[in-house]
C-alpha cells in the first residue's frame, strides 16, 4: 500500500476508537438514543430483506448513510470529552473530517460505501479488488455480524501491522519516497521487474510430458545462427625469430602459421615421438613455398626455442592480466554465447553445446595413433553443410563466402556437420546435453537397461546352455556374451589397420591379450586379462571364471599364433543380431548399462543408512561410484605431476601420524602426573573418554 493509504487507514481507525469508547460509557444520552435508533433501523431492514432483494438494498443505504452521519457527531462529542482545549480540538475535529470524507469518496470509486469495509480488505497486496467481483461478498458478512463486530481487535491487530509496515518502509529507499503526488505511481514495480526474469529462468521445458514425435521425427521447427570460426592467423612479430641450420629464416604466413603449431607443444612428450615428427614435417612441407622447401630438408635442423619462449610469455601475460581486462574478455565471450550458442528447437530456446568449430593444429589422437602429428586444416564455410527447418531464416556465411550445402532433415539431430580431413570423418555441432534430443536419447537407454532387467535371467541360462553347444560359432558367441555381462566389457568394433590406434573389445580379443591359470593366488580356472581398450587405456584383470568357460577358451586358443583372434568366428554384427532375437533394441552396449545401473544399486543399498548426515551419504555416493568405475574400467591415463603429488601426500600423512605420535605421549605423561597428584586441578586436562588410536588414524586419514 503506499503512503496515503496508510494515513487514512490510521484516521478512519482512529475514528473506531472513539465510537468504541462512546458505545461503553452511559453518560451521554445522545449515544444511547442514537444506539436504539441504529438497533431499529437494522431490524427494519432485515425484515425488508426476507421480503424482496430490492427493498433489501434501500434499507442497506438508509442505514449506511445515518451510520455514517452517527460517526461523524459521535467523534466530536468524544473529543471534546478527553482535551479541555478547544481550539485545538476544533483543529482536529477539521483534519478528521477531512480526511474522512477523502477516505469516504476513495472509497466509493473503488466500490466500498462505508468505512468499517476496511477489514474485508486485502492487506498483503497492494490494491483493491475490483467492485464487481468482490462488493457482495464484503457486504453481507458485515450486515450479519453487526451485533458482534468487535472494533477492538482489529484495531490492534492494524495498528501492529502498520507499525511494522512503517519500519519497512523507511530501510527501503524506493518504498521511502511516495508521497501524495505520487499517487498513481505503483512503488513495487521496480520489485516485480527484477522477478520477472528469475521467473522467465526457472521455467524450463518439461518435454517429458508432452506427447512424443513419430518414430524417426526429431523435431517441427528449427532455427539457429550456424557456426562461429576460428579467428585468422595473426603473423608472429619480427623480433621473434625462426633458426635453420643456426641461420635465421624468414617463413611464409601459411608455413609460419603450421611452424607455431610445433612450436607451442616443443615441451610435450608428443614432440619426441618418431611418428609425430615424420607426419608433422610431411604436412609442414606441403604448406611450404618452394624455395622453402628446397632449403628446409631436415626437421631436427629447426629451431623453434625463440617461438616457444614468445608462446610462454603470451601465456604468463594472459595470466598476470587485470580484473578489467579478464572482465571485457568474459563480456565478450558471454555475447557470443547469447547470438551464437542458443538455438530455436519446436518454440523452445535450446542450448548449443559446441557452436565454435576448431582451429587448425595438429592431430594428436589417442594412444599411439599413426597419424599423430599431422596437419588438421583450417575449416572455412565451404566445408560446412547447415541443416535446419525450411520455413527457418538460413544462418548468413560469413562475408565472401557461402555454404556447402543446407538441408532440411528433421530426422537427424545436428545443426552443422563438416569431414575432417586426416580420418575422413564426420564432425558435428549438436545439442547441449540438457536438451529435448539429448535427455530422449538417455531416456531411451535406461528404459532399455529396464527392460533387459526383466529377461536377464533367461538370456543367462540360454548363453550357459551354449556353451555345451556343438557348433563352434555357437559356443565362441555364448564366452563372449558371458565376459560382456560379467565383466561389463566393451563389444569391439573391426578396424583397419593403419587407420586407427590398435585398441580391442571383447569380439576382437586376441589370444596374446589372455593367459590361463588353472589354480593362481588360491583360485581355481583364473583368466588374465591384459589388453589396450578404449582411449589406449590399459585393461588389466585377473578374473575366475566357471570350469567350462575355462575349458571352451582353452579349446578356442588351441593351434593359434598370439596374434589370432580369440574369437575367430565372431564379430559384433553377429553378437547384436543374436542380442536382437533375444530382445528388441538390445545391444552389446546395453548390457554394459544394465550391469554398471545395478551395480550402483546395490552398492548405494549397502553402504547408506537412512539416519546419516550428508557429509556421509556424499562419501557413500563416491565409494558406489568408485565401484561401477572399476566394473567398468573408467579411469586415465596419470599426469605428469602424479609422483609429485603423492610424495607431497606422504608427507602429509607422515606429519600427521608424528602429530599423533606426540600427542599419544603428551597424554601418557598426563595420566602419570594425575595418578601422582590425585587432584581435581590437574584431572581437568585429562580427558575421561580418549579415542582409541585406531579411531583417531581414521579421523587424520579423513582430514587429508
Amino acid at each position: 500500500m503506499s503512503g496515503d493509504h496508510l494515513h487514512n487507514d490510521s484516521q478512519i481507525e482512529a475514528d473506531f476508537r472513539l465510537n468504541d469508547s462512546h458505545k461503553h460509557k452511559d453518560k451521554h444520552k445522545d449515544r444511547e438514543h442514537r444506539h436504539k435508533e441504529h438497533k431499529k433501523d437494522k431490524d427494519k431492514d432485515r425484515e425488508k430483506s426476507k421480503h424482496s432483494n430490492s427493498e433489501h438494498k434501500d434499507s442497506e443505504k438508509k442505514h449506511k448513510e445515518k451510520e455514517k452521519t452517527k460517526h461523524k457527531d459521535g467523534s466530536s462529542e468524544k473529543h471534546k470529552d478527553k482535551h479541555k482545549d478547544r481550539d485545538k480540538e476544533k483543529r482536529k475535529e477539521e483534519k478528521i473530517r477531512a480526511s474522512g470524507d477523502a477516505k469516504i469518496k476513495k472509497e466509493k470509486e473503488n466500490g466500498f460505501s462505508s468505512p468499517p469495509r476496511i477489514k474485508d480488505e486485502p492487506e498483503d497486496d497492494g490494491y483493491f479488488a475490483s467492485p464487481k467481483e468482490d462488493i457482495k461478498p464484503l457486504k453481507r458478512p458485515r450486515d450479519e455480524d453487526d451485533a458482534d463486530y468487535k472494533p477492538k481487535k482489529i484495531k490492534t491487530e492494524d495498528i501492529k501491522k502498520e507499525k511494522k509496515r512503517k519500519p519497512e518502509e523507511e530501510e527501503d529507499g524506493k518504498l521511502k519516497k511516495p508521497k501524495n503526488k505520487d499517487k498513481d505511481k505503483k512503488v513495487p514495480e521496480p520489485d516485480n521487474k527484477k522477478k520477472k526474469p528469475k521467473k522467465e529462468e526457472e521455467q524450463k521445458w518439461k518435454w517429458w510430458e508432452e506427447e512424443r514425435y513419430p518414430e524417426g521425427i526429431k523435431w517441427k521447427f528449427l532455427e539457429h545462427k550456424g557456426p562461429v570460426f576460428a579467428p585468422p592467423y595473426e603473423p608472429l612479430p619480427e623480433s621473434v625469430k625462426f633458426y635453420y641450420d643456426g641461420k635465421v629464416m624468414k617463413l611464409s604466413p601459411k608455413a609460419e602459421e603450421v611452424a607455431t603449431f610445433f612450436a607451442k607443444m616443443l615441451d610435450h612428450e608428443y614432440t619426441t615421438k618418431e611418428i609425430f615428427r615424420k607426419n608433422f614435417f610431411k604436412d609442414w612441407r606441403k604448406e611450404m613455398t618452394n624455395e622453402e622447401k628446397n632449403t628446409i630438408t631436415s626437421l631436427s635442423k629447426c629451431d623453434f626455442t625463440h617461438m616457444n619462449q614468445y608462446f610462454k610469455a603470451q601465456s604468463e601475460a594472459r595470466k598476470q592480466m587485470s580484473k578489467e581486462e579478464k572482465l571485457k574478455i568474459k563480456e565478450e565471450n558471454e555475447k557470443l554465447l547469447k547470438e551464437y550458442g542458443f538455438c530455436i528447437m519446436d518454440n523452445h530456446r535450446e542450448r548449443i553445446a559446441n557452436f565454435k568449430i576448431e582451429p587448425p593444429g595438429l592431430f594428436l589422437g589417442r594412444g599411439n595413433h599413426p597419424k599423430t602429428g599431422m596437419l588438421k586444416r583450417r575449416i572455412m564455410p565451404e566445408d560446412i553443410i547447415i541443416n535446419c527447418s525450411k520455413d527457418a531464416k538460413v544462418p548468413s556465411p560469413p562475408p565472401g563466402h557461402k555454404w556447402k550445402e543446407v538441408r532440411h532433415d528433421n530426422k537427424v539431430t545436428w545443426l552443422v556437420s563438416w569431414t575432417q580431413n586426416i580420418q575422413g570423418s564426420i564432425k558435428y555441432i549438436m545439442l547441449n546435453p540438457s536438451s529435448r534430443i539429448k535427455g530422449e536419447k538417455d531416456w531411451q537407454k535406461y528404459e532399455t537397461a529396464r527392460r533387459l532387467k526383466k529377461c536377464v535371467d533367461k538370456i543367462r541360462n540360454q548363453y550357459r546352455e551354449d556353451w555345451k553347444s556343438k557348433e563352434m560359432k555357437v559356443r565362441q558367441r555364448a564366452v563372449a556374451l558371458y565376459f560382456i555381462d560379467k565383466l561389463a566389457l566393451r563389444a569391439g568394433n573391426e578396424k583397419e589397420e593403419g587407420e586407427t590406434a590398435d585398441t580391442v573389445g571383447c569380439c576382437s580379443l586376441r589370444v596374446e591379450h589372455i593367459n590361463l591359470h588353472p589354480e593362481l593366488d588360491g583360485q581355481e580356472h583364473v583368466v588374465e586379462f591384459d589388453f589396450p581398450g578404449k582411449d589406449s587405456i590399459r585393461y588389466y584383470n585377473k578374473v575366475p571364471v566357471e570350469r567350462r568357460v575355462f575349458k571352451n577358451l582353452q579349446l578356442f586358443m588351441e593351434n593359434k599364433q598370439p596374434e589370432d583372434d580369440l574369437f575367430d568366428r565372431l564379430n559384433t554384427g553377429i553378437l547384436n543380431k543374436h542380442l536382437q532375437d533375444l530382445m528388441e533394441g538390445l545391444t552389446a552396449k546395453v548390457f554394459r548399462t544394465y550391469n554398471a545401473s545395478i551395480t550402483l544399486q546395490q552398492q548405494l543399498k549397502e553402504l547408506t543408512a537412512p539416519d546419516e548426515n550428508i557429509p556421509a551419504k556424499i562419501l557413500s555416493y563416491n565409494r558406489a561410484n568408485r565401484a561401477v568405475a572399476i566394473l567398468c574400467n573408467h579411469q586415465r591415463a596419470p599426469p605428469k605431476t602424479f609422483e609429485k603429488s603423492m610424495m607431497n601426500l606422504q608427507s602429509k600423512i607422515d606429519a600427521k601420524k608424528d602429530q599423533l605420535a606426540d600427542a599419544r605421549r603428551n597424554l601418557k605423561s598426563a595420566k602419570a602426573d594425575a595418578k601422582v597428584m590425585k587432584d581435581a586441578k590437574t584431572k581437568k586436562y585429562v580427558p575421561d573418554n580418549v579415542p582409541s588410536p585406531g579411531c583417531l588414524r581414521e579421523k587424520c586419514v579423513v582430514s587429508l
